[in-house]
């Protein structure tokens, strides 16, 4: 794989494309708009919903990675399968990849969804962590991106895709609980836990376990994902998204809310996964649990989410099929350029 499309230049698409030339791929960045901010590469305009353009694109590449709103991954993978294009996207969406799961057994290149924070590198953690313990009785996965300087009752801001977090606080989130795979509602389960001295709440969400359920169920007894806010943001948002009944108008909802609270320059992403188990008899806990900040990679001061989320660089890849996240060996994953910057905080 020398050539790769990247579709969608926000501040994650951006910065992967521009980590991936870095590595020496040949890269085509692609959207419908040129971005905001100048990337070192051209960029080139194309109707991201517009099929047969986006055939003749992949007809030019030998993979793809989408960074684009979730709904337009299904039919960018399906378009990818049949040119025999490797394909990798950030979805955070249940169906897209359960449809990408599906294209993935007929052939083609590698289909590689989840491919950013949560599901991706949690899955790659997670799964380390598991396969440490004789028996693991559960494995809890907890990740947040925010504002390091909150503001207000909400204490958030709109760094990532505002459409995935509506999809994601809306839709129902499949876990494993007592060795049974369940569905549960968004928003529940609420929590306290504390990072580096930080008080934070966390709450089950939708898609952050990307195949775990699939692959760990029968092997670990409980198991599941939550996402970290600041303590009062899930009554807000029950509030919002119930009471005020805007779950029936969402792409509404995103608007209101990014109006709200815009994008900031300065984020924290915490990270916090622990499972516990029976190693050689004994009952153990291994924890990984981070804060990361933005950070300067390539000459330009990056966001935590952006370049958290951007993990595509290098490494090694089965040659077809589906890859799940937590099949890629977190020593492995270590080892890439992108991968040791997650070694600690």
């Amino acid at each position: 794989m020398q050539r790769v499309a990247v579709l969608g230049l926000g501040k994650v698409g951006a910065l992967a494309a521009e980590l991936l030339a870095d590595a020496g791929f040949t890269v085509l960045a692609c959207d419908r708009a040129a971005p905001p901010v100048p990337l070192s590469m051209p960029v080139t305009l194309v109707d991201v919903t517009d099929s047969a353009a986006l055939t003749d694109l992949l007809a030019t590449v030998d993979g793809v990675l989408s960074c684009l709103p979730y709904h337009l991954n299904a039919d960018l993978a399906r378009i990818a399968h049949r040119q025999g294009c490797h394909y990798f996207d950030l979805t955070e969406d249940v169906p897209t990849t359960r449809a990408i799961q599906a294209l993935a057994e007929t052939g083609g290149g590698v289909m590689a969804p989840q491919c950013g924070l949560a599901p991706g590198l949690v899955g790659i953690v997670a799964a380390a962590q598991i396969a440490g313990f004789d028996q693991c009785r559960s494995c809890r996965m907890r990740v947040g991106a925010l504002p390091r300087y909150p503001t207000g009752r909400m204490g958030y801001a709109f760094n990532w895709s505002p459409e995935g977090v509506v999809n994601e606080y809306l839709n129902d989130c499949e876990v494993i609980e007592d060795g049974h795979r369940k569905l549960v509602s968004p928003m529940e389960w609420l929590e306290t836990l504390y990072i580096d001295g930080v008080k934070l709440e966390a709450f089950t969400t939708s898609g952050g376990l990307g195949t775990m359920c699939d692959t760990y169920l029968g092997r670990v007894a409980n198991l599941d994902y939550k996402t970290i806010r600041y303590p009062g943001h899930a009554d807000l948002m029950n509030l919002f998204f119930h009471e005020l009944l805007m779950r029936e108008r969402r792409a509404e909802a995103g608007a209101i809310l990014v109006h709200a609270k815009p994008p900031v320059t300065e984020d924290i992403v915490y990270v916090h996964i622990a499972s516990e188990g029976v190693i050689a008899g004994r009952l153990s806990r291994q924890e990984y649990v981070r804060a990361f900040r933005p950070r300067t990679l390539l000459g330009r001061q990056r966001t935590a989410i952006a370049w958290t989320t951007a993990l595509v660089r290098a490494g090694s890849l089965p040659p077809q099929g589906f890859l799940r996240q937590e099949d890629i060996p977190l020593t492995a994953w270590l080892g890439t350029v992108n991968g040791r910057l997650f070694e600690a905080a």
